[in-house]
């Protein structure tokens, strides 16, 4: 079996990390591709074609693993030359997640959950073709949600209305008991129901939601965009906090 990768950044090292069998070969090109990326591929157990387009048509699984905005445009270029399995992991719409399906045969919608790089994240995925992946198993958590195309992309906008939501408002109140000089007495209780290391999570998250905080507020303007119909009181309150 070949596994290709369109991109070749923490997703993609990562899984190459965890599947380990002398009955996979996995494939990239560094076509087009930064010098970071191109280190890191040199540095790699993978084989090297020459574009894209080769390690489109050799795979019997291509990954793309990309930066959102270019997801389509990847799709829309190599998924004509990809006649197995087309797995887009990347952190998009719904919407983009059905558009990508006009453009490729195969298409199987999946997210990692939980860490990029850690030894034990969880593959979700959605698609006809999600049970011809359930084989990875073997090396990494795998689970199929549906045969539903896009119902993976919108689990993922699912948790991002808890997960930036309960940022914002992790930020906004620690910054008021900071103000009140009871920051750890804060987070001290808090950990009596929340659990010992409550304290050194939220702090995580509330430094990487503030070091990211223009990323996390175009994604929550996006879980706007999609969930139109609905009221989210919430999200909208996350949003106006992160872009303050």
């Amino acid at each position: 079996m070949i596994i290709g990768f369109i991109g070749f950044g923490k997703v993609s090292k990562n899984l190459l990390n965890l599947i380990k069998s002398d009955d996979i070969t996995f494939i990239t090109s560094a076509e087009g591709r930064s010098s970071k990326t191109i280190e890191n591929i040199e540095r790699a157990d993978i084989e090297v074609l020459d574009t894209f387009k080769e390690v489109s048509i050799k795979s019997d699984i291509l990954i793309s693993a990309n930066s959102p905005k270019n997801a389509l445009e990847i799709a829309k270029r190599y998924g004509k030359f990809a006649k197995g399995i087309y797995l887009d992991l990347n952190n998009i719409s719904p919407d983009t997640t059905l558009e990508i399906n006009k453009h490729v045969e195969n298409l199987v919608d999946g997210a990692i959950i939980g860490k990029i790089d850690s030894d034990n994240p969880i593959l979700y995925l959605s698609g006809l073709k999600s049970d011809e992946l359930l084989f990875l198993n073997e090396f990494i958590e795998t689970i199929k949600i549906s045969d539903n195309v896009g119902d993976v992309a919108i689990l993922k906008l699912l948790r991002s209305t808890y997960t930036k939501s309960l940022s914002a408002l992790l930020i906004e109140s620690a910054d008021l008991a900071k103000s009140y000089g009871l920051e750890d007495e804060f987070f001290d209780i808090l950990s009596l129901t929340e659990g010992d290391d409550f304290k050194e999570k939220s702090l995580s998250r509330i430094n990487n939601t503030l070091n990211s905080s223009k990323r996390k507020s175009e994604e929550l303007e996006e879980i706007i965009d999609y969930f139109d119909n609905q009221e989210l009181i919430m999200v909208k309150a996350a949003l106006k906090k992160l872009n303050q």
